[in-house]
C-alpha cells in the first residue's frame, strides 16, 4: 500500500470521526428518554418597605424654645442649622455632610412638646425631587434644604424633638 492510500484513509477517518462526535454533541444533548419536562421557576423579590418613625417619648425634659435632634441612622449624615421653634412652627435648614448628590427623598418629623414636657402631636415636611410632598414648605439650596414644620392647630408648644426617618440621595 503506498502512502498516499494511508494517509488518504486517515484524513476520511478524522473527518468520519469530527463528524460523529459534531452529531453526537448536537443530536446527544437535544435527545431524551426522560418525560420530565422543567417546571417555570418563579423569582420572587424581596419587598422593601419603609420603616415607621420611632414614636415620640410621651414626655421629655427640654427648655423653652429648645429644639433637639433625636440620633438615628441618618443622623451622621447631615448637619442641621438655623434651628428653632417660634411657638407655633419649627424651623431649619437640613444639609447633606457626607457627599454632594442630590436629595431624591427627605423626611424630617418633629414632636412637639408644652411647657411640661408632655407631648401634645405631631407634625412632618417631607421633600422629593425639589417639590415638598406635604407638611410644610421650603425653598431649594444648593447649600441645604429649608424646612418648616407647623405644630397641631391650637397647641401650645414649648420644644421640639426632631427625626430624620428618610434620606434618599444618589
Amino acid at each position: 500500500m503506498s502512502m498516499n492510500g494511508v494517509a488518504g484513509r486517515k484524513g476520511s477517518a478524522r473527518v468520519v470521526l469530527f463528524a460523529g462526535l459534531l452529531l453526537t454533541a448536537t443530536l446527544g444533548t437535544a435527545c431524551s428518554n426522560s418525560q420530565t419536562a422543567s417546571a417555570p421557576t418563579t423569582v420572587t423579590t424581596p419587598s422593601y418597605a419603609a420603616k415607621p418613625a420611632v414614636a415620640p417619648a410621651a414626655s421629655i425634659t427640654a427648655g423653652p424654645g429648645e429644639v433637639r435632634l433625636e440620633p438615628g441612622p441618618f443622623t451622621d449624615r447631615i448637619q442641621l442649622t438655623g434651628t428653632r421653634l417660634d411657638g407655633t412652627t419649627v424651623h431649619g435648614r437640613l444639609a447633606i455632610t457626607t457627599d454632594v448628590s442630590d436629595v431624591l427623598a427627605l423626611e424630617v418629623q418633629a414632636a412637639f412638646y408644652d411647657a411640661a414636657g408632655k407631648l401634645v402631636g405631631t407634625g412632618h415636611f417631607e421633600h422629593a425631587d425639589e417639590e415638598a410632598m406635604g407638611g410644610g414648605t421650603h425653598i431649594p439650596h444648593d447649600d441645604g434644604i429649608d424646612f418648616t414644620i407647623p405644630a397641631p392647630a391650637g397647641a401650645a408648644v414649648s420644644a421640639a424633638v426632631l427625626s430624620i426617618p428618610v434620606l434618599v440621595n444618589e
